[in-house]
């Protein structure tokens, strides 16, 4: 009956991580370490670092996904991932001088008010579009933006997909795909930064639980990042938002009842 009950939290946890990663760019921790916390009572940096870990893989194959469709600006991805890990520190070095504060609640709120964005206000932005930008330009855009998203994951010590996301498409005014396509990729290098200090720090995990969360983190990853690179933009607005607005409400659920 535990390895029962274990199988169906890992697989639902996995679920909801590999839609969120491989249709948003989303942090699989923000669903898998909630529910592992709730259900399995599993402590809480062990949870955070199996998560991660199982982003690692499901964040390489949807942004290996979407290179393979052409929706992945690597050379800025790099330029802001470099940004990001540093600014990553940083935040965390100034968050650890303040009293300390629970903030995780604002990603996963956030995670909610940007489905709701994505359904009342698509991100119908085209390559074309995205091509007239110079290459200068979007190289400054993409390091002052990893600057800021670092910082703010960093100090909160969460929401990195959100922002990204929510940056690339509102800031840098990124097409939809492009911006996921781009968010995943350096979602699988800052996961793995994140994942090997976890297990360096607190040992190693519960291994049957880790490879149920990443194996079917990454085949429902899979699934979401072929679907969203053959879906037109309106349909992957609505199917991400509906995606978003569902985790957000469910992981504050579970967060309730944790």
């Amino acid at each position: 009956m535990n390895i029962l009950f274990t199988i169906l939290v890992t697989f639902f946890a996995g679920m909801g991580a590999g839609l969120g990663t491989g249709f948003a760019g989303m942090s699989a921790a923000a669903v898998i370490s909630p529910m592992l916390i709730t259900f399995l009572h599993m402590d809480p940096y062990m949870a955070v670092g199996i998560a991660l870990s199982s982003d690692v893989l499901a964040s390489a194959v949807s942004a290996y996904t979407y290179h393979k469709n052409k929706n992945l600006d690597i050379k800025n991805g790099l330029i802001m991932m470099v940004s990001v890990l540093v600014f990553t520190v940083v935040g965390s070095w100034v968050a650890s001088l303040l009293p300390s504060a629970t903030m995780g609640s604002f990603s996963v709120f956030m995670t909610f008010l940007l489905g709701i964005k994505f359904i009342v206000r698509p991100v119908m932005t085209t390559k074309e579009a995205m091509q007239g930008v110079s290459a200068k330009k979007r190289a400054i855009q993409s390091i002052v933006c990893g600057i800021l998203i670092g910082f703010i994951c960093g100090f909160i010590g969460a929401g990195g997909g959100m922002m990204m996301l929510l940056i690339l498409t509102s800031v840098l005014g990124y097409e939809l795909k492009t911006a996921v396509g781009t968010s995943v990729f350096i979602m699988t290098f800052t996961a793995l930064t994140g994942a090997v200090s976890h297990f360096a720090i607190g040992g190693a995990p519960d291994w049957h639980v880790w490879v149920l969360c990443v194996v079917f983190t990454l085949l429902w990853a899979r699934i979401a990042a072929v679907f969203a690179n053959k879906a037109d933009a309106k349909t992957l607005n609505r199917a991400t938002g509906i995606i978003l607005v569902i985790l957000g409400v469910v992981v504050m659920g579970f967060n309730w009842l944790s």
